[in-house]
């Protein structure tokens, strides 16, 4: 608490009034020296001690309570402070700094941290936003208390304004404190060009450059790519240059790339070596060839699903007259297409995407060759769904020819025709072509779908029984061949779901569902691992037919690694989710599988360029008077010195030290005014001097 005295003026009458009475008395005063009157000047005299009572001259005493300095320590959290030893530099500058101001009388100082991206921005590439941080910080507080601004960083801001808007902001010294080392080496890889989606089976590209900071002319760096059920490669690519990798999608659907340059020694950091892809391959249109080996009821109820697709290619083919029927009807009057066997069963087989055999029987139209065609086509990755009628049953059965190899149940000779109604089995709940279907559980727990009445009976020799009668008869099975997939039907009367007998069932839904897992679409697996990053979670899903408790692990892009365990939630799905802080490819397995996931964007601007730098701020610490210096050289002693005129302005830093301004700012706790002219006192000076004016001018 100090006091404080001054002098002020409280007028009796208003100061234009004033004013106009002073110029009066000047004009007079002047024009009676003019003219040489007498008693001029004592006049004057007595006017100016009028003028003076009337502006009523007062000694004011003011107590007054100081207010503290201000002083704002920003503390940069962005993800390249985890590089090298930052972090621990930037901790033992705040110790050293909480040390020194806070042994400094009459000093508030506020810590602010910021660089890192809040939660709903992760996703965003916004890089390290200090400055925001700092302006918010200033936002509640008065600029002229602020003492100065020390920012401990590594330089690398990218929300820095111009200079005169810092200022403006500012309007006191800003000093930076640099971690890091002013001779770092770095190598990144960085993508220039890469697609979203691509043709399945297409020729696509991905644009690369790997960048160093150190290289030599002509470096050659080593790359690896990694393409999910593909393989890896690696590749010698130049240094400084773009390059372009060829790649293929085998199959529709997501498809991870990964990209990896091998670091250098003494490199900065490989978080920035890596980078992960994520492309969708998409088919121009889905070639179906549909064989239907009679006319019955359910044969249009396939062909009407097939060709409501505006992705699906139909080839469709009845056999209405097969070799052995013999009625004597002339050659030249029948009108049939001639079944291309040929062209299409040995020519053009590889060329489709899918084969549906619907009720088809050995009736001598195709010879063994092609049975077996059909059988390597499956094995080199086709797709082949087979819809068993009666037939199968009896010697004139597709298992007995080379299809036997591929087909995973063995008819028994018998078929039963009695109503029943299909259901899940218990592979069925948790397999991604039936879990879940619409209807599966109506209100009495049974499924909601209309009966069926013939079921072909068969020992399931393979694969994966997913729709069962209430006996247990297997109903539909899918297996793997190889590199391919079969799945069969052992009834033919699921069209009755189409026709809407009974309130029909989800024979669009399965049978969309059974061609995407027959062509190996990703979200169709039944054995899967998939990771997401969302905001600034980790989401992993994985499904199986068995029930797993054994958790993922997740390797944190500077290789550290946690454990997560994840939630059953029905249907052969488990998830969980882990929150994480730093950008970069997480990579996600538990012990079969291994996926990736990335964090941030493709190339943050935050590992664009991760060495420590003065340039960015340098021009800023200079524009406020402040100062910069790197903190690997000693933490420098902190002054309070005296703000600086606008005409004497100087540098609030030296060799070991950096000040702060003293702003000397206060609030007034009492006031007490004394009147400097007393009335009568007055009173008696007027007239005094009236007397001597007279006795002056009566001479």
């Amino acid at each position: 608490m100090t006091s404080a005295f001054t002098f002020d003026f409280v007028p009796l009458v208003p100061w234009p009034l004033l004013a106009a009475c002073a110029v009066l008395a000047l004009l007079l005063t002047g024009f009676g020296l003019w003219r040489g009157a007498r008693g001029t000047l004592l006049r004057s005299l007595v006017a100016l001690l009028v003028l003076g009572a009337l502006a009523n001259p007062v000694a004011r005493r003011e107590e007054r309570s100081t207010l503290p300095d201000i002083a704002v320590v920003v503390i940069d959290e962005s993800a390249s402070q985890g590089i090298a030893d930052r972090r621990q530099q930037a901790e033992q500058a705040e110790a050293a700094l909480r040390e020194k101001l806070g042994a400094i009388e009459n000093l508030e100082v506020r810590y602010v941290r910021g660089g890192k991206p809040a939660a709903e921005n992760a996703d965003r590439d916004e890089g390290t936003r200090l400055f925001s941080a700092l302006t918010l910080a200033l936002s509640d507080l008065p600029r002229h208390r602020l003492a100065g601004s020390i920012l401990v960083t590594d330089g690398q801001v990218h929300d820095l304004p111009d200079i005169a808007a810092a200022q403006d902001v500012t309007g006191a010294p800003v000093h930076v404190l640099l971690t890091g080392r002013p001779d770092e080496r770095d190598r990144r890889l960085v993508v220039k060009n890469a697609p979203t989606f691509g043709m399945v089976n297409q020729d696509l590209e991905v644009t690369l450059r790997v960048d160093d900071t150190a290289a030599a002319p002509g470096e050659m760096a080593e790359l690896r790519f990694r393409q999910q059920d593909v393989g890896e490669r690696s590749l010698s690519v130049p240094v400084g240059r773009d390059i372009t990798v060829p790649f293929k999608l085998p199959r529709a659907g997501r498809s991870l790339l990964e990209f990896e340059v091998l670091p250098v020694p003494a490199e900065l950091t490989p978080l920035n070596n890596r980078v992960a892809l994520s492309v969708n391959g998409v088919r121009d249109r889905l070639r179906v060839l549909l064989v239907t080996g009679e006319a019955h009821a359910g044969e249009r109820v396939w062909r009407n699903l097939l060709k409501a697709d505006p992705n699906v290619d139909l080839v469709h083919f009845t056999i209405l007259r097969p070799p052995d029927k013999q009625d004597g009807t002339p050659i030249r009057e029948l009108s049939l297409i001639a079944f291309p066997i040929r062209e299409l069963f040995e020519l053009k087989l590889s060329e489709f995407d899918l084969i549906i055999f619907d009720r088809y029987r050995r009736r001598g139209i195709l010879p063994t060759s092609y049975f077996e065609n059909i059988a390597n086509y499956v094995a080199r990755g086709g797709a082949f769904l087979e819809v068993s009628g009666p037939a199968y049953a009896t010697p004139l059965s597709l298992y007995r020819t080379p299809l036997a190899d591929i087909f995973p149940g063995r008819p028994t000779g018998t078929v039963r025709t009695e109503p029943f109604q299909a259901r899940l089995s218990d592979l069925g709940r948790r397999h991604p072509v039936t879990a879940g279907l619409p209807g599966s559980v109506g209100e009495s727990g049974n499924p909601s779908w209309s009966r069926w009445f013939r079921v072909i009976n068969v020992d399931v020799l393979r694969g994966n029984n997913l729709l069962e009668t209430p006996n247990r008869e297997p109903l539909l099975v899918l297996d793997r061949i190889e590199k391919g997939r079969v799945a069969q039907f052992y009834s033919d009367h699921v069209w009755l779901w189409s026709r809407g007998f009974e309130n029909g069932g989800p024979q669009g839904e399965l049978l969309r569902r059974l061609a995407h897992w027959l062509m190996k679409e990703p979200d169709l697996e039944e054995e899967a691992l998939r990771a997401e990053a969302r905001g600034n979670r980790i989401e992993v899903e994985r499904r199986s037919l068995k029930e797993s408790r054994e958790p993922v692990t997740i390797t944190h892009p500077d290789g550290s690694e946690t454990r997560l365990m994840l939630d059953e939630r029905g249907n052969g799905l488990a998830s969980n989710a882990l929150s994480v802080e730093q950008p970069g490819i997480y990579r996600i397995r538990d012990g079969e599988r291994e996926t990736v996931a990335t964090m941030g964007a493709i190339n943050p601007r935050e590992f664009a360029d991760p060495r420590a730098t003065p340039a960015l701020l340098k021009p800023l610490a200079d524009a406020s008077n402040g100062s910069l210096r790197w903190l690997r050289d000693g933490m420098p002693d902190i002054r309070m010195m005296d703000k600086p005129t606008r005409t004497a302005a100087r540098e609030a830093g030296g060799r070991n030290w950096m000040g702060l301004y003293r702003q000397n700012d206060y609030v007034v706790t009492g006031l007490s005014i004394t009147p400097l002219v007393l009335p009568l006192a007055l009173l008696a000076v007027l007239l005094g001097a009236l007397m001597l004016m007279w006795r002056r001018e009566s001479r």
